[in-house]
């Protein structure tokens, strides 16, 4: 597997969460597309944390399943001491980022989604008061391109193994870049970009700091493994769920050894148990084109 990083004014790090989405109409996939080469297939699952004035909570996910691009933000929750719901810049981010990837199409017809700039243009649009952290994903072609900035991240994985995990970012232990309005805030400039080649059968597990600071890569190769995923959007879902649930479950056990307990260890701090947090999932499938069904509709989902 190829691996190409590419580093703009950052460190590496580790994270922080927030999301909620929302169905649109459904879109007919083009049948005159070729149907040999790959397609990314997606599905999400949310769990928000229990905080009866956060229903919503403050992660935040896009599907464009049909320009083969996803994404996940969290809204930093340290805004709340200003009185401010980050998790309403998480969705508008999301919200922004699907329209500057629907808007993404060549004069051909084509579709070629620069993640970088999808960024971009979602953040100019963005003008609530708080902050988040990002990550996009795009396919085409067998490659995949990122962009990241803070501690949401995603992981390959190739029969049932992990393949590759993205680096995050952090100034300090437990402190993300994010993306804001405010003066101190981050810029997209700073988000780091990647590349990696995928085969057909390859899995992505896409997630914020709720699924990162509760789960092993070896934990969820497991689900994998118990797990035989199939293309249809259904059965990701389910796979989606079960991620999901078992991070949840992880961050509610005092007694559970979690990466975030092991981090904060790490960093002279005592710590036990799980992170209480919210867990956005979204799971993704390499399949063939032929493998797609002909009267395949696609869902595009976004936060409200």
């Amino acid at each position: 597997m190829n691996i190409v990083t590419k580093n703009s004014m950052m460190k590496k790090r580790e994270v922080e969460a927030e999301n909620v989405n929302e169905e649109r109409p459904c879109k007919r996939m083009k049948t005159d597309i070729e149907k040999e080469g790959l397609w990314m297939i997606s599905s999400a699952f949310y769990i928000p944390k229990d905080e009866p004035l956060k229903p919503q909570g403050e992660d935040a996910h896009f599907i464009a399943e049909e320009e083969q691009t996803i994404g996940v933000a969290d809204g930093v929750g340290g805004w709340a001491k200003h009185g401010i719901d980050s998790g309403e810049y998480a969705r508008e981010l999301m919200k922004n980022s699907m329209t500057a990837v629907l808007g993404e199409g060549k004069d051909d017809g084509s579709v070629q989604v620069d993640p970088k700039r999808v960024l971009h243009e979602a953040f100019s649009k963005t003008k609530l008061p708080g902050a988040s952290t990002a990550c996009i994903l795009t396919h085409k072609d067998g490659v995949l391109r990122a962009v990241n900035v803070g501690d949401s991240g995603f992981m390959v994985f190739r029969d049932r193994e992990l393949l590759y995990a993205s680096p995050t970012q952090q100034r300090h232990f437990n402190c993300p870049y994010q993306l804001g309005n405010a003066q101190k805030s981050d810029r997209p400039d700073c988000a780091m970009e990647m590349e990696a080649e995928v085969v057909e059968g390859d899995l992505i597990v896409m997630g914020t700091d709720g699924l990162l600071d509760n789960m092993f890569s070896s934990e969820i190769e497991e689900i994998i493994e118990k797990f035989e995923t199939e293309k249809e959007e259904r059965v990701l879902q389910d796979l989606a769920w079960k991620i999901a649930g078992a991070a949840c479950k992880n961050s509610l056990s005092t007694c559970y050894v979690s990466p975030f307990e092991i981090a904060n260890t790490m960093e002279g701090r005592e710590y036990g148990g799980g992170k209480v947090d919210d867990i956005m999932v979204i799971v993704g499938k390499i399949v063939r084109h032929s493998d797609l069904k002909m009267c395949t509709f696609s869902k595009d989902s976004f936060p409200q």
